[in-house]
């Protein structure tokens, strides 16, 4: 009876049941089913050393640089939230303030960045501070990538590329839908729904992935954490003032270091995921807003999937 509920399921949101590993009837519930795993080699990772994948199957809501105080990010038109909201107030987004801006210079910021990476990471993990982001900027090439997995999509997120998760942060939120409707009516969505952010460092610098939950998705399956419990039945809604709870990896030892394309997490049916990352910067005196060379190969609507590029960057 279970394999014609999963073809059922298949038809009528659009999924691919010649890519699932096991046979149907080896899932013993439509919950199993929707973190089905895939056959080998159905997602190919792109090799390009100089490339970012995507982390999920989904369709890209919005992407780009993050710029201006606040750094924002647009939900929909008239709609925006703050990316230290999302990520957190303790979050180690590289900001730097209006005065910092002016007073700072390329060659000091390139290398400070590469001596100091390190240490700088935990200094700010031993030492965190709620940052007053509204009269911030973000750092020199921060960007965006929003994407939107549908309930028929494969639901496991992979590593965009390689990586040193430093820090797990659960808000345990509201699980409003976050489909197309839900975009235009709800203010602050991504910031009010349960969510699990990890950040940490890549060779680009700072890399964050917030797996948001939505309507029956709440549930997400942490792979480098299995014994975090999300989505507590009896659990208190936490207020978007009050802390998530957080675990730091790296004292415990040297993080947890990921793979381009390793799986990270899973969570039923579909939400969203949003990656923040800082992409290899470069000033120039002719036109210092061009301050990277990372650029996305990707459009808004379209569709994308774990392992192909969402952008490049270039030695100059």
């Amino acid at each position: 009876m279970r394999p014609h509920v999963y073809r059922a399921w298949a038809r009528a949101f659009h999924s691919n049941l010649e890519e699932v590993a096991q046979p149907l009837e080896n899932y013993a519930s439509l919950r199993e089913f929707f973190v089905r795993t895939l056959k080998e080699g159905s997602r190919p990772i792109n090799p390009d050393p100089h490339c970012l994948v995507s982390p999920v199957d989904g369709t890209v809501l919005r992407f780009g640089e993050l710029k201006g105080l606040g750094t924002m990010i647009e939900q929909v038109k008239g709609f925006s939230y703050s990316v230290s909201s999302l990520l957190g107030a303790t979050s180690l987004l590289p900001m730097i303030t209006e005065g910092e801006m002016h007073k700072e210079s390329s060659e000091e910021h390139e290398n400070l960045k590469e001596k100091n990476k390190k240490s700088w990471w935990r200094f700010s993990l031993a030492s965190p501070k709620i940052r007053d982001t509204v009269s911030a900027c973000p750092a020199k090439g921060l960007y965006y990538c929003v994407i939107y997995l549908r309930p028929g999509d494969y639901h496991l997120i992979h590593s965009p590329a390689d990586w040193n998760v430093l820090v797990r942060r659960h808000f345990s939120g509201h699980l409003f839908p976050v489909n197309e409707r839900a975009t235009r009516t709800i203010r602050n969505l991504y910031v009010q729904n349960e969510r699990v952010v990890l950040e940490g460092l890549w060779e680009g610098g700072f890399m964050a992935i917030a797996a948001i939950g939505a309507t029956n998705i709440g549930s997400i399956k942490l792979f480098i954490e299995p014994e975090l419990q999300t989505n507590q039945p009896r659990e208190k809604k936490i207020l978007n003032s009050e802390p998530p709870d957080e675990r730091v990896y790296e004292p415990e030892g040297a993080g947890k270091i990921l793979k381009k394309g390793a799986e990270v997490a899973a969570f039923n049916l579909g939400s969203t995921v949003v990656l923040v990352f800082q992409a290899p910067t470069v000033k120039t005196l002719q036109n210092r807003d061009s301050s990277s060379e990372f650029r996305f190969n990707i459009k808004r609507g379209d569709r994308v999937r774990v392992g192909e590029a969402l952008g490049r960057w270039y030695d100059l």
